[in-house]
């Protein structure tokens, strides 16, 4: 159960911060004085990369855990229907 909460949490996390970019780089188009697709793009560039890594690797972790946890799940279903068939 634990493994399925952390997970939840670390998608959660990631889509804040996948927000947080692209918010952050709206907040550096709108001191450009105009508005369009192009400065939207060139703001994207000024957001730090790390934030990307950072959004695909706690977005992977809470993949993986929650996995995981659906892994552990069926096995523990399986054991269970193999202890009653006997």
């Amino acid at each position: 159960m634990v493994k399925g909460i952390i997970g939840s949490v670390f998608i959660l996390a990631s889509a804040i911060l996948y927000s947080t970019k692209y918010l952050s780089a709206a907040l550096i188009s709108v001191n450009s004085g105009s508005w369009g697709e192009d400065r939207f793009i060139q703001a994207l560039t000024y957001t730090p990369d790390i934030f990307n890594l950072f959004i695909y690797l706690s977005f992977g972790a809470g993949i993986l855990l929650i996995l995981w946890y659906i892994s552990e799940i069926n096995q523990k279903a399986e054991k269970e229907s193999d202890s009653i068939d006997d």
